[in-house]
């Protein structure tokens, strides 16, 4: 069998055929050329004796204005530029996982200090994969179904699907062999399959139905799980001024989450960020597989100091990638670290392009243009009768921490999570500092539904005491600012004590402990059990006349020290560290 070729859109002639434009303005990553005909909107263009990658985005007239995936330092007015028939598409395939590459899905491995513009597939296109038919010829197949996987891809199982649209019965298929990723492995209902293939980012893969979900996706960090847990194919944002520690806990849910697959895009960030989590992935075993974690991740590296516009097209290449994956049947978390960055980017070309600013300059279908991005979330049905899920995790860096900025503003009005992070907390040494009062989850309801099936009716309970006991500690944290704990009420101090235990006990959690970096739900159910039932044998004994600074003068180290004493999952422990705090307790009693 030959190789897959790519073809442009309906009715429309092959590349060789397309007119050629003369590029008119050059400023910045924006370019102007002469319309030659047969040009559409986000068709990629071939900019420039380079071949530099563009988009169009706007036609008027006879001027079509593309924006340039890379850097146009050199064009001039007067120079060729070739439409080329297609959307901006990435190819897709085995070569993804263990891969790091650019927001154009070019591959970073070997591409030297800078990347060029004709880098293109040079170390995949010279490996072979190995390809095992699931289905025999004269099958019919539907879109969507397995007819092939490769199995020589990492942990995962790359299985190679009929295309959407496409279905018939299997005229040839490859046997059982090595083939390289561009390589025809069969023929369905007279379309080639290829054991890759090219998608455009701006279109999301059909399925064949969103589904609701009460599976959560469970994180390893406490303070997530516990008060506000994401649900599969949900969305979440996180938004926390400089210093609060949104790429630690990204970086946290990156290693730990029990999703199939992870896509990392880092979308603007500096480099030695990203360099960091390149380095701890690829050093951090799966616990899952035993292997590398990094084999079951894609990394997309946009760097603040790469082309400003393929920040903007990373985020699409990004959940392109996801949605391969779970038409595979599989679970993928996709994580954008900053969404506000790629905003940016947006903001940046609409100056160029002379466009109307709405507040601070930001482009006005910039809400839109969010609520697109995190729409492609979902936990689906695929084509193939599989169960799938896409969840998006979108960090935001509101400027000087200003929450009421267009992105954070708009965002929240999307997502169905927010896991806000407070600077008081981080300069507190409180990690994660997830505020607990400006944070929500819209999914604890569906959740909670699922837990309460799954026999675990405590969840909801153990959420509901915990949030109410930080609720009353807050409150009456100024009034202890403003006379002091000593004036207060024996129960009063008692749910101070509660807000402390909870906080120190239960939501903290250290990213470079080897028993408390992941937490497993057990132990996290079991933290909350122990904690709350000592807040209530504190109560108990200030109720019976025990005074209140003879309970705050109790040692409840060994309590709080089990989140790091104890192994991830190791329930048990923590429940004997409880009993022996109890005991304790009724010692002062006595």
């Amino acid at each position: 069998m030959g190789a897959v070729t790519e073809s442009t859109g309906p009715d429309r002639p092959p590349v060789d055929q397309q007119p050629v434009s003369r590029i008119l303005r050059v400023t910045g990553p924006l370019v102007e050329m002469e319309y030659a005909g047969g040009t559409a909107m986000y068709d990629l263009v071939s900019i420039g004796p380079a071949g530099l990658s563009g988009e169009v985005v706007a036609i008027s007239g006879d001027v079509v204005t593309v924006q340039a995936y890379e850097y146009t330092g050199g064009l001039a007015p007067g120079q060729t530029a070739l439409p080329q028939g297609r959307p901006l598409s990435v190819r897709l395939g085995p070569q993804l996982l263990g891969g790091i590459f650019d927001g154009l899905l070019r591959p970073l491995s070997g591409a030297g200090d800078w990347l060029l513009p004709d880098t293109r597939w040079t170390a995949a296109e010279q490996r072979t994969w190995s390809f095992s038919p699931l289905a025999a010829e004269g099958e019919e197949l539907a879109e969507g179904q397995a007819l092939g996987e490769v199995r020589d891809a990492g942990p995962v199982r790359v299985k190679v699907l009929v295309p959407p649209g496409c279905g018939g019965t299997v005229t040839e298929i490859a046997g059982r062999a090595g083939y390289a990723q561009d390589a025809v492995v069969a023929v369905v209902g007279g379309t080639e399959v290829g054991l890759g293939a090219l998608w455009p980012v701006r279109s999301p893969r059909p399925v064949r139905e969103r589904v609701d979900t009460r599976e959560a996706l469970t994180t390893g960090q406490r303070v997530v799980d516990l008060l506000f847990p994401v649900a599969r194919g949900s969305t979440v944002a996180v938004p926390g001024g400089f210093g609060t520690g949104k790429t630690v806990l990204l970086q946290q849910i990156a290693k730990w989450c029990d999703a199939d697959v992870i896509v990392y895009v880092g979308c603007g960030e500096r480099g030695n960020e990203m360099a960091d989590v390149i380095t701890e992935l690829s050093e951090l075993r799966d616990p899952r597989t035993g292997g590398r974690l990094a084999d079951r991740t894609v990394t997309i590296a946009n760097t603040s100091n790469m082309p400003m516009m393929a920040r903007e097209a990373s985020v699409h290449t990004g959940v392109t990638v996801a949605e391969y994956f779970r038409d595979m049947g599989l679970d993928v978390v996709v994580i954008a670290d900053s969404t506000s960055r790629w905003a940016e980017a947006l903001r940046e070309f609409a100056s160029r392009t002379g466009a109307l600013p709405a507040e601070e300059g930001y482009p006005a279908g910039l809400a839109s243009t969010i609520a697109a991005f995190y729409e492609r979330a979902a936990a689906v049905t695929t084509l193939g009768g599989d169960r799938g899920s896409v969840t998006v995790i979108g960090a935001v860096s509101p400027p000087g921490g200003d929450m009421t900025e267009p992105v954070t503003a708009h965002t929240e009005r999307f997502v169905r999570c927010l896991w806000t992070l407070d600077r008081d907390l981080a300069y507190a040494r409180h990690y994660p500092a997830l505020s607990w009062a400006g944070s929500f989850s819209r999914d604890v309801p569906v959740l909670a539904c699922g837990h309460r099936a799954a026999g675990d009716p405590a969840w909801s309970r153990h959420r509901d005491r915990v949030g109410a006991a930080l609720a009353e500690a807050d409150r009456l944290a100024d009034l202890v600012d403003l006379i002091g704990i000593a004036a207060l009420p024996a129960r009063e101090r008692i749910s101070v004590l509660a807000g402390r235990l909870v906080r120190e006990g239960v939501l903290q959690q250290s990213a470079l402990s080897e028993h408390d970096a992941y937490c497993g739900p057990e132990k996290t159910a079991a933290l909350a059990d122990a904690v709350l039932a000592v807040v209530d044998r504190c109560r108990e004994l200030v109720d019976s006349g025990v005074p209140a600074a003879t309970v705050e003068e109790v040692d409840f180290g060994p309590l709080l020290r089990a989140r790091e004493d104890t192994g991830p999952h190791d329930a048990t422990g923590v429940a004997a560290r409880r009993d022996a705090m109890l005991t304790r307790l009724g010692e002062v009693r006595s």
